[in-house]
């Protein structure tokens, strides 16, 4: 299979894989707005190897999605093994993932996710078995440093796999997702990447990684861009409740044309006057969750809908309203009285 990774424009802005948040009505959503890559939610290597069916179900995906790349977690390299044939052959997304950069205590106590960067030798086993049993791009996702390994040190002990593409969240794991991103490392690792290379990390949020006088989301990605000598960057937080961040990315100028803009749209979508434009989108976002997961993806669209209304005036009273909304119909209602 042809690796999608060479064949995409740069510079590459992909949304990072989010566990919870990036399912498929997001990832559509982001992809109207222009995201060249998404991610799936994070998926357990381990629950595919003992054909989990509802592990097979978080990783449908539509067309429009594509490139479409499916992430897995796990700490077996013969679960990695048997699910990549898995998914390859009954998901058939553009490309694999693995995480060596989750920090969230459960997924530590499996021996996966972030703490696996700790055991270099396990994790090139991980990546070893990936490769070896699918035709589909493996990339990985990484941390700037767990404990004392660094980015660098990782990847040096993952040279000569085919790895096709990495993502380096410029924060360690003890950092979490907040705190100074480390753009010297990313670049550091620059040279041991041989396919794409992906900065993570802080675009979009306040405080930016950039120092520059210069502020908004395309001042950022172009700063951390420059500095570490990525092919692209990875929105994480940065598109959460604005996923038109994407857009903004890529309209040449958009500084230009925000500084003049009424401080009360918020960042909404390009050419948005007003927050009747973040209505619409969040609004068309409610619909297709609810089309795709019903009732209940009204539920877990709930957090979305908080993200979307953050900043505005009257956003603690709308976010009374939505934490107890059951469909759709009830969010236009509360965005159209």
């Amino acid at each position: 299979m042809k690796n999608f990774w060479s064949k995409l424009d740069k510079p590459i802005y992909a949304l990072a894989p989010m566990a919870g948040v990036a399912d498929s009505a997001f990832r559509q959503i982001c992809k109207d707005f222009g995201a060249d890559v998404v991610y799936s939610e994070m998926v357990s290597a381990t629950a595919l190897a003992y054909h989990s069916k509802k592990t097979l179900e978080l990783m449908k995906f539509a067309k429009k999605e594509r490139p479409y790349v499916v992430q897995l977690f796990g700490a077996k390299p013969e679960h990695f093994a048997q699910a990549v044939k898995i998914v390859e052959k009954q998901i058939k997304p553009d490309g694999l993932d693995i995480n060596f950069g989750c920090p969230v205590k459960k997924v530590q106590k499996q021996g996966a996710g972030a703490v696996l960067m700790n055991d270099m030798k396990l994790a090139r086993r991980i990546v070893a078995a990936a490769i070896e049993n699918t035709s589909l791009p493996v990339s990985i996702k990484i941390r700037s440093k767990v404990g004392n390994t660094t980015a660098v040190d990782f990847l040096k002990s993952l040279a000569g796999l085919e790895i096709k593409a990495v993502m380096i969240h410029g924060r360690s794991m003890a950092q979490g997702n907040s705190g100074e991103v480390d753009w010297k490392m990313i670049k550091r690792a620059r040279p041991l990447v041989k396919g794409v290379l992906l900065a993570n990390g802080g675009v979009g949020l306040t405080p930016s990684p950039s120092p520059s006088l210069e502020r908004g989301v395309k001042a950022d990605a172009d700063w951390l861009l420059a500095k570490t000598g990525a092919d692209g960057v990875g929105i994480g937080q940065g598109a959460l409740g604005r996923p038109w961040i994407f857009q903004q990315l890529k309209i040449k100028n958009y500084q230009l044309r925000i500084k003049n803009a009424d401080e009360k749209s918020r960042g909404a979508p390009p050419g948005a006057s007003s927050k009747e434009e973040i209505f619409k989108v969040m609004l068309k976002h409610a619909k297709l969750a609810e089309k795709l997961k019903g009732q209940p993806g009204i539920v877990e669209m709930r957090k979305h809908l908080c993200w979307y209304v953050s900043g505005l005036p009257d956003a603690g009273a709308l976010r009374e309203k939505l934490v107890k909304a059951e469909s759709s119909a009830q969010i236009k209602k509360i965005f159209y009285v």
